[in-house]
């Protein structure tokens, strides 16, 4: 079941907080629905109670906080909007990610396209899929880490009749398996044909806490509608007769030359008007509001008694651990009341299975592959040109790096595939999808350093390879002749290239944006090179190349497959100003990612 207790929004500015002091129960094994006018509050409770905007009051999910349970996604199943995924990705593409970021099987991807009846569009597009496809995935979604709670905004907003008829089938099945569902709407007619309790707001307060057969039977109210160019004649004349005759009429006079009539019928409203000689256009019954009370703009109108039902004390809502204290403390003579306490709004919590995540999010659409195409056809022509221009040393050629460019197009395209690793997450935050804020945890931060680096590795080796053969075709054996220290200039360019993927990565985390990444990787040569350039000049190579000998003498024993010729390269690498540069760029951005790590888990 859901407690909600004293949900109250911040103040916004000179206006009144969207929700103030609201308090309601849904029970397990029942739908409930949270109803109000465009405007009365209802998002913003739904947001108070999950934690993902700030505000005063507490919500309990069978008994425990949302931040108080490990995992929120195997207890609550959450849709507030259309799905957040990638346009390019197919349907069970996003499902099987999101099976990995839940810690689930990926078989639970299938069961649940069955059950929403996704099967058929399983290899569809997620930009593709239409409004009533788009809230079935959201539903599926929800549904991934079977959850015990279901909470919707408006899930048969924009639908059509037959799939909001689906729709609400597969909540009651939900709630009739015994899980809690509790959804927003503004259609009252909605709320009682669907519903089994009905929670009404008002201009963000309650005023309603009702069964759905009390709710249609005291706010649900039926009513004649009546169009005629004589409507406030018409009007004036019904309500005299109800007087005369002593019954209960109310007329309503809406916009233009409409009115709502109830507690009378079209033989009696068509009668009175044929014996008066007014025309009318329109004479029709109707169950379509909540009375004439609830009009759109939200005017207040108090229920009848009977309909108002005293919102739950905090202490008699509480788990009962908690809730003896509370009250000892209400019953003290001339203490006030105590504030519910602030909901703050936490980080989403990482993928439980990350590098699985990670690796389904990566070859998941087609991006990587093209940016990967584009990169080897580009190397290929730098280093087939750069060959004929004849200006370029013979060493350099197989990595397609000519003085004129900054980086070579391996090394760009590296950052770049780094850069859209989390540059995507943000754009189309699939693991906050409403919150908006994809976490900052290592766990994902590694496993996209390790997927990204291999991407990177793989491409530096299939640049060199194709780069070979091309200037073998077209050059012959004199231009590509491979050079003697070919494995210390291999390994030095895999090196690079994944350092260039991995400051592609960092730089997106820490600053939120696919071009902030390649912005960094950009600034390596353009920026950093200078300035380190000018730092290594003159015997500072020597003093870094000397560290390994000194290391060397210090241990008692030889190093091991012949460590210190590794150890050798690396110090001779990192003391070129590039290698420098991408090296001391790679320490400043994960230590920075580190503290924007440790400062969110702070706050």
């Amino acid at each position: 079941m859901i407690q909600a207790i004293g949900l109250t929004g911040n103040p916004r500015k000179e206006l009144p907080p969207a929700v103030d002091d609201v308090s309601f129960e849904a029970q397990s094994g029942q739908v409930t629905v949270l109803l109000g006018a465009p405007g009365a509050g209802k998002t913003t409770a739904l947001r108070l109670m999950l934690e993902l905007q700030p505000g005063r009051g507490i919500t309990y999910f069978r008994g425990r906080p949302l931040h108080r349970i490990a995992h929120p996604s195997h207890e609550v199943g959450v849709v507030l909007g259309d799905v957040p995924g990638h346009p390019a990705r197919t349907v069970r593409g996003q499902l099987r990610m999101l099976c990995c970021a839940a810690g689930v099987s990926v078989r639970r991807a299938d069961e649940v396209l069955d059950a929403v009846g996704l099967v058929g569009l399983r290899d569809e597009r997620l930009g593709t899929l239409a409004r009533g496809m788009d809230r079935r995935l959201g539903l599926a979604c929800a549904l991934l880490a079977d959850p015990h709670t279901l909470v919707l905004d408006d899930p048969a907003g924009g639908l059509s009749a037959r799939e909001g008829r689906w729709l609400h089938g597969m909540l009651r099945a939900h709630a009739s398996q015994g899980g809690t569902v509790l959804f927003a709407t503004c259609d009252p007619k909605e709320a009682a044909r669907t519903a089994d309790h009905v929670v009404t707001l008002n201009r963000g307060r309650l005023v309603a806490d009702q069964e759905a057969a009390e709710f249609a039977r005291t706010r649900l109210r039926p009513r004649v509608a009546v169009r005629s160019p004589h409507a406030a004649r018409l009007g004036t004349l019904l309500a005299k007769e109800a007087r005369t005759a002593q019954r209960s009429v109310e007329v309503v006079h809406e916009a233009g030359n409409r009115l709502s009539v109830y507690g009378s019928t079209c033989a009696e409203i068509g009668e009175a008007a044929f014996r008066h000689g007014i025309l009318i256009h329109q004479l029709a019954d109707e169950t379509a509001d909540m009375g004439p009370g609830a009009s759109d703009d939200g005017a207040d109108s108090p229920p009848p008694p009977a309909s108002r039902a005293p919102s739950p004390s905090p202490s008699a809502s509480l788990p009962p651990s908690q809730s003896a204290p509370r009250a000892a403390e209400a019953s003290r003579p001339g203490d006030l009341p105590a504030l519910p306490p602030s909901v703050a709004v936490r980080v989403a919590p990482g993928p439980l299975r990350p590098l699985r995540y990670e690796l389904r999010r990566a070859t998941g659409v087609g991006t990587g592959y093209v940016i990967a195409a584009a990169v080897l056809v580009a190397s290929v022509l730098v280093s087939v040109l750069a060959a004929g221009i004849g200006h370029t040393p013979q060493r350099l050629l197989p990595a397609a790096w000519p003085g004129d460019l900054p980086l070579p197009p391996a090394a760009l395209g590296a950052g770049l595939l780094g850069a859209l690793a989390f540059g995507d997450e943000f754009r189309y935050p699939a693991l906050a999808a409403q919150r908006g804020t994809v976490p900052r945890r290592l766990g994902l931060l590694i496993a996209k350093l390790l997927v990204t680096g291999a991407a990177a590795l793989a491409l530096a080796v299939l640049t060199v390879g194709l780069d070979f053969w091309a200037l073998h075709l077209f050059y012959g054996r004199d231009v590509a002749g491979v050079p003697a220290d070919w494995a210390l200039l291999g390994v030095s360019w895999c090196g690079f290239v994944v350092g260039c993927a991995w400051a592609g990565v960092l730089a997106a985390g820490v600053f939120r944006s696919v071009t902030a990444g390649l912005a960094a990787v950009l600034a390596v040569p353009v920026v950093l090179v200078p300035l380190v350039g000018k730092v290594v000049e003159g015997p500072s190579v020597r003093a870094v190349t000397g560290v390994v000998a000194r290391v060397h003498a210090l241990l008692p024993l030889p190093w091991p497959f012949g460590g210190s010729r590794y150890l050798s390269a690396a110090a001779h690498m990192i003391a070129q100003p590039v290698g420098g540069s991408l090296a001391l760029s790679l320490a400043a951005l994960l230590c920075a990612y580190l503290f924007l790590t440790l400062r969110g888990r702070a706050r």
